[in-house]
């Protein structure tokens, strides 16, 4: 069956928890201890707490062979707060999938740039699909010290108006986002 990508339906968020857990056990086990993993990925968890979670990012879900292969979300701000691709599905394409949605879905929003805090585990993936660092930061999480990237890319370069006047007294007067 084909890779197909869709949209989040509640039913799904336990099955993205389990892609979630997957992905951290499993794809950043290279890059993490077992502790910073537990940290990050804790098997006890509150089910309606992480599936209100879902319902307000509304992520793409990534199905693979019938099943949920992965997940990742994009904000209004460009932010992706959750990307994860489950942990037997690495190197199938679902990552790059999720990712060609994502920047399909930020220019018909008229998005600009996209950015993330991207784990260690990730970071050779976003870096191929044109993002860069902006900083590396260490995050403390359930007292464990986790490294990841804040990293960035830019979609499109702010250009001059036509008409000045239809953005007159906003924050975008004068510019507006043009190009890829």
């Amino acid at each position: 069956m084909p890779l197909h990508i869709r949209a989040f339906t509640p039913a799904d968020a336990s099955a993205l928890r389990a892609v979630f857990e997957s992905s951290v056990h499993t794809l950043a086990a290279p890059y993490y201890t077992p502790a910073e993993r537990a940290a990050w990925a804790p098997s006890e968890h509150d089910a309606a707490q992480w599936a209100e979670r879902m319902r307000m990012l509304q992520p793409f879900v990534a199905e693979l062979d019938g099943r949920i292969a992965g997940f990742a979300d994009l904000q209004p701000s460009g932010h992706i707060d959750m990307f994860f691709v489950a942990g037997d599905c690495g190197g199938r394409g679902v990552a790059k999938a999720l990712m060609a949605r994502i920047e399909a879905s930020a220019r018909d929003r008229g998005i600009a740039g996209l950015w993330a805090h991207v784990s260690l585990a990730a970071e050779a993936f976003f870096r191929r699909s044109g993002f860069e660092i902006a900083h590396r930061r260490e995050v403390t999480l359930r007292g464990v010290v986790l490294r990841n990237a804040r990293m960035t890319r830019r979609l499109s370069e702010p250009c001059t108006l036509r008409d000045a006047s239809a953005a007159e007294g906003t924050e975008l007067a004068g510019m507006r986002a043009c190009g890829p």
